[in-house]
């Protein structure tokens, strides 16, 4: 986890098969940014206790967003949050279904400038209509 910023910011906690994955978007997201302290924000694997424990410990109170690798770690996610009360997550918890790498970059990013959560997700989820390539300039088949 980064250390806390001076004010509240949306927590967020990439989950990945890849504990390593998680980690190497989390400090390829933070690297890219230039402006603002980053967010609180953890990588882990998929296993329901580190992604609560890691829940927990970035939540500063605003809000936590989810990302995640895979389509089997998303339905895994999505059944961990209708347990969320059961589970004691902090609350409001959002999954964002957008790519891992592609969305971590701007949900870190918005988090850091004290977006709310709604904002964080959007821009995560934002990151399906990015392209690439210019449409003109596609690679060969």
């Amino acid at each position: 986890m980064l250390p806390p910023a001076e004010y509240d910011r949306v927590g967020i906690v990439l989950v990945s098969r890849s504990r390593a994955l998680a980690q190497a978007t989390l400090h390829l997201a933070v690297g890219l940014l230039t402006g603002p302290a980053p967010a609180p924000v953890a990588a882990v694997g998929r296993d329901a206790e580190g992604v609560v424990a890691a829940a927990r410990q970035v939540d500063e109170g605003v809000g936590v967003a989810l990302l995640c690798d895979l389509d089997e770690t998303a339905h895994e996610l999505v059944a961990l949050l209708e347990r969320a009360e059961e589970l004691a997550l902090p609350f409001p918890i959002r999954f964002c279904d957008a790519p891992l790498v592609e969305g971590a970059v701007p949900a870190i990013a918005t988090a850091a400038a004290g977006g709310d959560l709604a904002a964080v997700v959007e821009a995560a989820e934002d990151a399906y209509r990015v392209r690439k390539t210019d449409n003109h300039h596609r690679p060969p088949v």
